[in-house]
């Protein structure tokens, strides 16, 4: 049962994609990101109250800073859906995968093999194919890439604040700071709540099955698979994304962005295979 309900894991988060670009042309970004944080912080909290007695200054230190990389991932991943196809957008945010050894390497002063640096490039070209129109780079897709950027920084501090830490403790701090980035960014033009009942079901969709339950699934399989099968499956988010846009946001890829978005899955199964050796 842990791959299939991983799986699902995979499919909330690509559909996300699809259901947060209608809404997000109804309500502004910032607004609905910390409507969404807050609720899931919520959530998860009544799931499992004695949480709270975890939440020691060691802990929500590293948790807040961990948020930070986070929060800018979900804010500048969110910018770039307004202004893009939600296709699209789910193939760039994988690039972090991909990112995420090259700026180990820099931060944690891991070596970079010819393998990754091979990986690279074909993301690289990837992101190119996907972003290049004509003569301009489309601001949509380089407000994604910033996204990964921030997202892969975020595995880099969790990989370093994470060991011995309650994973569900550090998680909601990590929430809570976004939803604190997302609010602190909406006060120059105010806080309005979601405005119909369509953006209200996307922001619960979105914070109780894509944020809250979503993260004890993954928790819930994680122990029972091997963490080269989590990332594989969780890969299938940036696919779910593509298919979903398809089917329900009326969206279609051009021979070049298709290109483009099976060279970056390549590159990010490639990089994630590698792992296992």
């Amino acid at each position: 049962m842990a791959p299939l309900a991983l799986l699902t894991v995979s499919m909330a988060w690509g559909f996300a994609f699809v259901v947060m670009k209608d809404a997000i042309q109804r309500q502004s970004v910032n607004n609905f990101l910390f409507t969404r944080f807050s609720l899931a912080v919520i959530v998860m909290i009544l799931i499992r109250p004695q949480v709270l007695k975890l939440m020691t200054k060691d802990l929500v230190v590293r948790a807040l800073a961990a948020g930070v990389f986070l929060g800018f991932g979900y804010i500048f991943q969110t910018l770039g859906l307004a202004r893009t196809g939600a296709a699209i957008t789910g193939f760039v945010t994988g690039l972090y995968i991909v990112l995420t050894p090259l700026f180990a390497s820099v931060i944690l002063r891991q070596k970079v093999s010819a393998y990754t640096w091979m990986c690279v490039a074909m993301a690289t070209t990837g992101l190119g194919l996907l972003s290049i129109h004509g003569f301009s780079i489309g601001i949509g897709e380089f407000l994604t890439f910033i996204s990964a950027i921030f997202y892969a920084l975020h595995i880099i501090a969790l990989s370093k604040w994470s060991a011995g830490r309650d994973t569900y403790a550090m998680t909601i701090v990590q929430l809570t700071m976004c939803a604190l980035l997302s609010g602190l960014a909406s006060i120059p033009d105010g806080y309005a709540p979601p405005p119909d009942f369509g953006v209200w079901t996307v922001v619960v969709f979105t914070s109780v099955f894509a944020t809250a339950i979503a993260f004890i699934v993954q928790t819930w399989s994680q122990a029972h698979m091997s963490a080269i099968k989590v990332a594989v499956i969780l890969t299938m988010e940036v696919v779910f994304a593509a298919i979903f846009a398809i089917l329900f946001g009326g969206e279609s890829l051009t021979l070049q962005s298709s290109i483009g978005g099976v060279m970056v899955v390549t590159a990010m199964y490639l990089i994630v295979m590698k792992e296992e050796k």
